[in-house]
């Protein structure tokens, strides 16, 4: 592989169009321009991962044709959502959201990890042990506590991950990330 230098405008744009965990740069372009018959490499190599910026996580599959036991959709107020404080708010405007269409299978949400880190948790205290500056907070009346000190891109990458863990599609996934 070549390494390249791109400014900043063009790697957030990369870097927005990023639809899971650990997807890399080479990946989300292959993506985007349609280029998904050239076969890909076996190991992510150094170039690649210094494009992305992003850590090595764990790869979650989604599942194949389960449907939604509830749709995220028919509860998502759009109004409510904009007058959320911050991303922060709308982060976990739109968890409560999952958790209230899907309680019966919102645990799923704690395979959800990067490397280093736990993402989800049914404790405060595991959030913190998992890493400083976790910034742990509580999703809205639920058992269920959050990691929200990461940048945007990485909670947009975490609502994607929800989505399609609970049955969403790739499409809808997307859509869920976009309302952040």
């Amino acid at each position: 592989m070549k390494k390249i230098e791109i400014d900043d405008e063009l790697y957030q744009y990369i870097a927005s169009n990023t639809q899971s965990i650990g997807e890399s740069a080479s990946q989300i372009l292959r993506r985007l321009l349609n280029l998904n018959s050239v076969a890909q490499p076996a190991q992510e190599t150094e170039q690649t991962a210094e494009v992305t910026a992003q850590p090595e996580v764990e790869q979650q599959q989604a599942p194949v044709s389960n449907e939604p036991s509830g749709n995220v959709f028919d509860i998502l107020n759009k109004e409510e959502l904009a007058m959320q404080k911050g991303v922060v708010g709308r982060f976990l405007f739109i968890l409560a959201a999952f958790h209230r269409s899907h309680k019966a299978d919102f645990h799923k949400v704690l395979e959800i990890k990067g490397r280093d880190r736990i993402y989800f948790s049914t404790s405060k205290a595991a959030l913190l042990e998992s890493g400083s500056s976790t910034n742990p907070k509580n999703i809205a009346d639920s058992q269920y506590w959050v990691m929200t000190n990461s940048n945007t891109t990485r909670k947009k990458m975490m609502l994607h991950e929800v989505a399609l863990i609970l049955g969403y599609s790739a499409q809808q996934a997307e859509t869920i990330r976009d309302y952040l």
